[in-house]
C-alpha cells in the first residue's frame, strides 16, 4: 500500500453518525490524522458505542444524542469552535442549517449528501421538482449568498458518488483528449487543425467543460455493479444492503433525476423541467429504482442500472456546461446507473410489493460476505473514441486487508471522505464547495490506496451492443434513430 503522509490537525473533530461509513472512516482517521484523539467526539442517536470501540480506546468520546432543529445550536457549540472540523455522516439533518452554523463559528465541514430535516413531508402532494436534489442545491445556493466566499471550507456530497466520480470524470476527459491528440490512429477520422489546436489549449488550461465539448462527450454514466454476496441469504421481511438502508430507500423512492444534455432530441415520458437556476437537470415523475438504463462496467460488462438520484448528476453536468450569450451550447447527459447486490435488488422488489413500506428488519452485509467487488466509475460516451471508463474495482478481500471488518462499498466512501478532509485542512478558506471544486489529484492521492485497481480504459460498448428485444417486429421502436446517444436508447 502506498504510504499516505500523516495529516497534522490541532483542532477538535466531531463525527456525526456511527453507521457503516463512519465505522469504516474511524480507523482511517486513527491511522492517518496526527492529533490528540481525546479531541475526537463521535455522536449518534442510537446506542452504537460498541462500533466505536477502537476510537474510544484511542481517547475519543462516544455520545448518544440526536441533533434536532431545536438543539442543533447548543449541541454543536458544546463540541466545536473556531478551527475545528465537523464530519457529517448522519442523515436528515438540514445541510443549509448545519453549514450556516459552521460558517458563523469558523468550523470546517464535510458531508456525503445534501439533507433535509424531513425528506418525506407531504410526498403525495409535493411536485416532482420540489423533491429533487436540484431543489436542495438551489436552496443551498440561496443560503450561501450570505456566506463569505473565503469563509471556512464546507465540502458537500464528497463520498464515492457523489464525490470521487467528479474527480474520475476529469481524469477521463484528460485521458480521452490525450489519446485523441497522441494516438490519431484510434480515431474514426483525423482531427482538423482547428479542433486539434482547441483541444490542446483546453488540455493545457484544464478547461474541463471545453474538453467535454471538444472531445464530443455526450453522455456520462456513473456506472456501478456491486457483486458482493453473503453466506447469509436475505430473509423474508428483511432489507439487505452494503451501505445505509435508510439512505438507499430515501433516494430510491425519490424522482429519477439527471443532468440533461444539449444533444438530447426530446424529453422522455413523465419528464419535468426546472424554471429557475442553471436548469441543467430534469426529473421524472417516477422513482429512481423503477427507471432503468443500459450501461457498462469493465469487469461486469453490460449492466441494467437504476437512475437513482445523486448529487453528481447535478454538479458534473453544471460544471461541464459551456455557456454562450446566456445559452447552454454544450452539456452532457449525466446520471447514475446503479446495479446493487443481488440481495439489495431482492430487498427492493419486496419493498415495492408492499407499497414501498420499508422492511423493519435491516442488515448491512460485512463479515458474512463471501466474495465479490464493488465496481464503480464513470462511463463517458459519444466522443471520437466511443467510450471510456475510469473508476474503482475494489474486492471484498482487498477491502478487508486494508480495513478489517469493512466491505468494499463503505471503504470507497470512507476513502473519499478522508481525501476531502486532507484537502480541507490544507485549504481551510474556500467557502462552500462541491466535489468538482476540489483538486482531483490531491484528493485521489489520499483515496487511491484504498480503492483497489483504478483503471482508465477504452470501450467499444454502446447501448445497442447488448440490446435484444424478442418482439421487436411486433411493437413500436422505443429508441431514437436520430441520435445514437439519446437517453431513449439507454432506457429499458
Amino acid at each position: 500500500m502506498t504510504t499516505i503522509p500523516k495529516l497534522a490537525f490541532q483542532g477538535r473533530i466531531l463525527l456525526l453518525g456511527s453507521g457503516s461509513v463512519s465505522q469504516c472512516l474511524q480507523p482511517l482517521l486513527l491511522r492517518h490524522v496526527d492529533m490528540d484523539f481525546t479531541r475526537l467526539t463521535i455522536m449518534d442517536f442510537e446506542d452504537l458505542a460498541h462500533t466505536a470501540a477502537e476510537a474510544v480506546a484511542a481517547g475519543a468520546t462516544y455520545l448518544r444524542e440526536r441533533i434536532t432543529p431545536e438543539n442543533i445550536e447548543t449541541e454543536l457549540a458544546k463540541h466545536l469552535g473556531d478551527g475545528d472540523l465537523l464530519i457529517n455522516l448522519a442523515w436528515n439533518i438540514d445541510t443549509g442549517v448545519i453549514i450556516d452554523w459552521c460558517q458563523r463559528h469558523g468550523v470546517l465541514y464535510v458531508d456525503t449528501s445534501v439533507e433535509e430535516w424531513d425528506p418525506y413531508a407531504d410526498q403525495l402532494n409535493a411536485t416532482p421538482q420540489s423533491r429533487t436534489l436540484y431543489a436542495r442545491h438551489m436552496k443551498l445556493r440561496e443560503r450561501a449568498k450570505g456566506w463569505k466566499s473565503d469563509g471556512p471550507t464546507a465540502v458537500v456530497e464528497h463520498g464515492a458518488n457523489p464525490g470521487l466520480v467528479s474527480h474520475w470524470t476529469k481524469i477521463a476527459l484528460l485521458d480521452i483528449a490525450t489519446a485523441m491528440l497522441k494516438e490519431p490512429e484510434r480515431l474514426p477520422k483525423p482531427l482538423d487543425a482547428d479542433r486539434r489546436a482547441k483541444l490542446e489549449e483546453a488540455l493545457n488550461s484544464r478547461d474541463f467543460a471545453a474538453l467535454g465539448m471538444l472531445t464530443g462527450t455526450k453522455v456520462i454514466h456513473i456506472s456501478e455493479r456491486d457483486t458482493q454476496i453473503s453466506d447469509k441469504p436475505k430473509q423474508v421481511g428483511e432489507f439487505v444492503n452494503t451501505w445505509s438502508v435508510e439512505g438507499f430507500y430515501e433516494e430510491g423512492i425519490a424522482p429519477a433525476e439527471m443532468g440533461w444534455g444539449t444533444h438530447e432530441p426530446s424529453l422522455p415520458a413523465n419528464a419535468y423541467t426546472h424554471e429557475s437556476g442553471p436548469q441543467n437537470q430534469i426529473c421524472l415523475a417516477q422513482t429512481g429504482i423503477t427507471t432503468q438504463v443500459r450501461s457498462w462496467v469493465p469487469i461486469g460488462g453490460p449492466i441494467i442500472g437504476m437512475v437513482v438520484r445523486h448529487g453528481e448528476a447535478f454538479t458534473i453536468s453544471d460544471h461541464l456546461t459551456v455557456w454562450q450569450d446566456g445559452k447552454a451550447v454544450y452539456r452532457p447527459t449525466v446520471h447514475y446507473a446503479y446495479m446493487p447486490t443481488d440481495a439489495a435488488l431482492n430487498s427492493l422488489h419486496e419493498c415495492r410489493m408492499n407499497g414501498y413500506e420499508l422492511q423493519k428488519n435491516q442488515r448491512i452485509m460485512n463479515d458474512e460476505i463471501l466474495s465479490g467487488m464493488d465496481e464503480l466509475g464513470v462511463l463517458l460516451l459519444g466522443h471520437d473514441l466511443n467510450g471510456w471508463w475510469v473508476g474503482s474495482q475494489l474486492t471484498i478481500n482487498e477491502s478487508r486487508a486494508l480495513v478489517a471488518h469493512q466491505n468494499a462499498t463503505t471503504l470507497q466512501v470512507a476513502a473519499s471522505v478522508l481525501g476531502a478532509v486532507y484537502w480541507m485542512v490544507n485549504n481551510p478558506n474556500r467557502g462552500l464547495c462541491v466535489p468538482d471544486d476540489l483538486d482531483p489529484e490531491a484528493v485521489l492521492e489520499v483515496a487511491n490506496p484504498y480503492l483497489g485497481a483504478v483503471p482508465s480504459v477504452h470501450t467499444d460498448w454502446t447501448p445497442r451492443s447488448s440490446y435484444y428485444e424478442p418482439f421487436a417486429n411486433f411493437r413500436p421502436e422505443t429508441g431514437d434513430d436520430s441520435e445514437p446517444w439519446a437517453f431513449a436508447n439507454f432506457l429499458v
